[in-house]
């Protein structure tokens, strides 16, 4: 699909979800990357996990922003705010929005339904209305790899079908396409999904395996392998992460009009993984060894005592490997950052997060 190309220099950005981990990054990343403009985050600080973490990362952005030529401002709200989310816009006219901000979490949606409704489905219109009212150039936003299911076909394409959903949150990410869908074609606002896959790093998600199974090793708890380690995942560095959402955001969708006189909708979708599915028991073994470096834990640590195999949890699926040709086909990126690299790097912050 052919893209047009966005400078980002000095324009106006919103990033919803920030202070979030990938929103943090992100905007982290445009205050250094930028010559000039205004970055506006938007995020409710909800407590879905420790909110001093989000504290943390906040600070990070203003460290960030001190010495940066662009202008930031941090707006505390939700996107399920209708009223709040078109004052930023009729305020603020952003030329392009990158909406990260979710409910996140796909255990977490069995018991919390309400919470997935109003950020993922209303926040989400809120947001393509808000795009609508005062058009943007680019809206980039965060879909999932669970929108794939249980699909048996690995690696997982954009091309496959992913109509069954094994969750209430990959239900409400694939709602956010087919809306993103809709108002492209409806409203010709150009459009980007991108499909993350299981994101790790420094300060990431308390509630992700490597960061939940690193604090009950730490406290001398078990931690438990789900399947019986019989899982893929195609863990992707939040580097790689951010490396990608910051090209996408830079080569929107063109617009163009078809044979019926009618826009062709201006979307597109993409993978972002590691597109190297690693086993969980490797990607333990090698989280072990990690923290055992970077003194987190000590030499003679009883792994084994401390690990319990059990079954499948509802909603979680086996395997999940991403195809990201398209992403390097049309953006030349390639995620490159492998497990030993990043865990390291992971197990170096905590020590220092914790200590």
């Amino acid at each position: 699909m052919s893209k047009q190309k966005i400078i980002l220099d000095n324009k106006t950005i919103l990033v919803t979800g920030s202070p979030g981990f990938i929103g943090a990054n992100l905007v982290i990343r445009l205050l250094k990357e930028l010559e000039g403009g205004t970055v506006v985050s938007l995020d409710n600080m909800n407590d879905y996990y420790d909110v001093s973490l989000k504290d943390w990362r906040l600070e990070q952005v203003e460290k960030a922003a001190e010495s940066s030529p662009v202008k930031h401002v941090f707006v505390r709200g939700s996107i399920g705010d209708k009223s709040l989310v078109d004052g930023l816009f009729e305020k603020y006219h952003f030329d392009v929005v990158v909406n990260l901000a979710a409910q996140a979490g796909v255990r977490y949606s069995i018991d919390h339904p309400d919470a997935y409704i109003e950020s993922n489905i209303i926040g989400f219109y809120n947001i393509l209305e808000a795009c609508r009212n005062f058009p943007v150039e680019h809206l980039v936003y965060a879909s999932s790899s669970s929108v794939y299911g249980g699909n048996k076909k690995v690696p997982f394409s954009t091309d496959d079908m992913v109509d069954n959903p094994v969750s209430l949150y990959a239900a409400t990410k694939k709602s956010n396409e087919l809306l993103a869908h809709a108002y492209s074609k409806l409203y010709d606002i150009p459009s980007t999904g991108l499909r993350f896959f299981t994101v790790y790093g420094p300060a990431g998600r308390p509630d992700m395996f490597y960061y939940s199974a690193t604090n009950n090793l730490a406290a001398g708890n078990r931690i438990q392998i789900f399947n019986y380690g019989n899982c893929k995942r195609d863990f992707t560095y939040i580097d790689d992460i951010i490396e990608g959402v910051y090209r996408v955001m830079q080569g929107a969708p063109e617009r163009r009009t078809g044979d019926d006189g009618l826009p062709v909708p201006p979307y597109a979708i993409y993978n972002i993984g590691g597109g190297q599915p690693e086993n969980l028991l490797d990607y333990i073994a090698t989280l072990q060894k990690e923290l055992v470096n970077a003194g987190i834990l000590p030499a003679d640590y009883d792994f084994e005592g401390h690990r319990e195999l059990v079954g499948m949890q509802p909603g979680d699926v086996p395997v999940t490997y991403a195809d990201s040709e398209a992403l390097e086909r049309d953006y030349g990126f390639t995620p490159e950052i492998g497990i030993r690299e990043g865990l390291r790097l992971f197990a170096q912050w905590y020590k220092e997060y914790y200590k």
